[in-house]
């Protein structure tokens, strides 16, 4: 028998989203396996992990490394003509069939390819959730098809990120006779978006011109789901608008009801 108390923790828990993961490997890392997971996780339970392509070709020998460790179901889809289009197909059927099953909250679409773009708005079109993880290089069609999009290369630990040019002329230049200094790989931040994130936070603010920093950050994804403070620096969008001194006034107030204290911000 269970116990009560069992029963009431359960309920008193927060409800969690369940998540169908589901992975193009044509079309993702596996390098960022650890750090994507994590991220998910962040959002809720990822009930199903599947992942798509031909695992009998070479260049799926790193995803068939993490296979196991990480419990991802593979589905094999062998290469019947050139292109990709076969393992893009097996996805996008197997998300309906998920999708009609109704046990799910969400789905979570890893693919830099823009051929999801029309899956991700049919998903949303059933009130589900849609959450899509994806190289800088993926079109804005599939970002702004999904509630929230993240760059993977914010999920990539420094040690597996890829060596710039330069770093590879340095390893692969052994003849010269010049002490050869080391070479660091450094993330290019993006420029921040000064004006948008303005007019977001004019939206967002009451009259007073204060918002919630989760009214805003709530209000940014809505307008561009692939924003994200990590591309610009930061952890997290505290951290980023506490050090935009030169752009937002911040303020800690007393949350209604609880002793925890809740951030606002209004523009300078």
């Amino acid at each position: 028998m269970v116990s009560p108390r069992l029963i009431a923790k359960i309920e008193a828990e927060e409800p969690t989203l369940r998540l169908a993961v589901l992975i193009d490997a044509d079309n993702a890392q596996a390098a960022v396996i650890e750090g994507l997971l994590a991220e998910i996780a962040r959002f809720g339970e990822a009930t199903v992990k599947r992942i798509y392509g031909d695992f009998t070709a070479p260049t799926s020998s790193s995803w068939k490394k993490v296979l196991q460790q990480y419990a991802i179901k593979p589905v094999q889809q062998f290469a019947y003509s050139t292109g990709k289009n076969a393992t893009d197909s097996t996805l996008i059927i197997d998300a309906m069939d998920l999708l009609y099953t109704r046990k799910f909250d969400g789905f979570c679409l890893i693919t830099s390819d823009s051929d999801f773009t029309g899956l991700a708005m049919r998903l949303r079109e059933e009130g589900i959730t849609v959450l899509g993880f994806g190289e800088k290089k993926t079109p804005d069609a599939f970002r702004n098809a999904c509630h929230k999009f993240v760059f993977t290369e914010v999920l990539r630990s420094s040690a597996a990120i890829e060596p710039t040019a330069l770093a590879k002329k340095a390893e692969n230049d052994q003849k010269s006779t010049l002490p050869q200094l080391p070479v660091e790989v450094v993330e290019t931040k993006q420029e921040f978006p000064k004006k948008f994130v303005l007019a977001a936070l004019e939206q967002s603010s009451d009259d007073a011109g204060w918002a919630h920093l989760g009214t805003f950050g709530s209000y940014l994804t809505k307008l561009q789901p692939d924003f994200d403070s990590r591309l610009y620096g930061y952890k997290k969008p505290s951290d980023l608008v506490k050090a935009k001194t030169e752009l937002f006034v911040t303020e800690e107030r007393q949350a209604p009801g609880s002793t925890q204290k809740v951030l606002y911000l209004r523009a300078k």
